[in-house]
């Protein structure tokens, strides 16, 4: 038995008819708490991710990064025979996720009315670029797309700097997180009422959402933020420092840290000085605040400053590169690096499960992405057909 039946979710099954990304991020972080994921996927290649890099020994990585856990059954849903096996998939399933377009589904015969009707305690869940509804619902779109679109490309770099896309796929994982939310949601909803949901997630929505505090502004001042580079547009100091060998981060997030961090900085005379008495007059003075601060940052280190800022209770911490982020010693107390042990690459290192629960384990291993219709055989004779 796998470690994930563990969770909370065991005894849930979903049947997952998404590829790439959102989807199937949603659905591996539904496997890590328990769920069983059965992976639907196209004859021939599979989910279009198995040939997206980096490869090792021929295997996506990349693939593997967000399908771990599942099973995969290979069908056709314009065959008749593979129609027969995905319904009885359907007839034993409490959720199904898929990310076409919308309008696929009901091309198929198997649109949220038509599997509502014959499977009325079924949740239904679409990840899309733009949801089922709205003037540009039946646009396509990929992360990059939506990212523009969604305004968050437009407050990320620099002033004066090119369009910059944030540095991961915010435009998946964001739509991924909340397909997540949505579809525990329904489950919850159907345990005290009996009742399916259909599930509509829009990329572009989701962008939206995660834009709380530049949207606020915009409505506030009706003026649409601009980039800042790295410093916070509201709070002061919260943003990147020039030490003597680097840079660092300080998140001042109210008058009495300011207070803690002019005092461990040996600058007292800052916490007094009328220019910087309130957030909203350092937010006014924000370059004059930051060339006091870099006057006395630049004479030492990073590390040192950490050390210092850290014994005054002040925020702060270094810019680590990818490796140095997740080789940190609290990702690794924290289990954010597991295993899978793949039949052709052998041990593989992931990412870890951020989300932990009290009274469900968190094991260093995980079971590895499946092979495309590697679980074909075992899947039909459970189904008896």
């Amino acid at each position: 038995m796998s470690e994930a039946k563990f969770g909370p979710l065991a005894g849930v099954t979903i049947v997952d008819l998404s590829r790439i990304l959102a989807g199937p991020y949603c659905t591996m972080l539904m496997a890590e708490l328990g769920a069983r994921v059965i992976k639907v996927e196209p004859p021939g290649k599979g989910d279009d991710a198995r040939e997206y890099g980096p490869f090792v020994k021929g295997k996506s990585a990349y693939f593997m990064s967000v399908n771990r856990g599942k099973e995969s059954i290979a069908l056709d849903l314009k065959a008749a025979e593979d129609r027969k096996v995905f319904e009885a998939l359907l007839a034993r399933a409490d959720v199904v996720v898929e990310n076409f377009r919308p309008g696929t589904m009901e091309k198929l015969g198997y649109g949220w009315a038509e599997l509502h009707k014959r499977y009325p305690r079924l949740i239904y869940a679409s990840a899309s670029g733009f949801g089922h509804t709205g003037p540009d619902a039946t646009r396509p779109a990929y992360d990059m797309v939506v990212q523009g679109m969604g305004g968050i490309m437009s407050v990320t770099g620099h002033a004066g700097g090119p369009p910059t896309r944030i540095g991961m796929s915010i435009g998946d994982i964001g739509a991924g997180l909340y397909t997540a939310i949505g579809v525990s949601s329904a489950l919850y909803h159907r345990a005290i009422t009996g009742e399916a949901s259909k599930v509509d997630i829009g990329m572009f929505d989701c962008q939206l959402a995660l834009l709380e505090n530049a949207i606020m502004r915009y409505f506030v001042s009706g003026a649409a933020p601009g980039p800042l580079g790295a410093r916070h547009p509201s709070i002061t100091p919260f943003e990147v420092f020039d030490t003597r060998d680097g840079h660092l981060i300080i998140a001042a997030g109210n008058d009495g840290l300011f207070v803690k961090l002019a005092q461990g900085l040996g600058r007292p005379e800052l916490a007094d000085d009328a220019r910087y008495k309130t957030n909203d007059l350092r937010n006014r003075n924000v370059d004059a605040l930051k060339a006091d601060l870099e006057a006395t940052l630049k004479t030492n280190t990073t590390t040192h400053w950490i050390e210092v800022l850290d014994k005054a209770g002040v925020p702060a911490g270094p810019i680590n590169n990818v490796g140095q982020a997740i080789e940190h010693r609290q990702a690794k107390a924290r289990n954010m690096v597991v295993t899978v042990d793949d039949p052709v690459i052998g041990p593989m290192k992931l990412v870890g499960n951020p989300i932990k629960l009290s009274g469900f384990a968190d094991p260093p291993t995980r079971r590895t992405a499946p092979a495309l219709d590697g679980d074909r055989a075992r899947i039909k004779a459970e189904l008896a057909i």
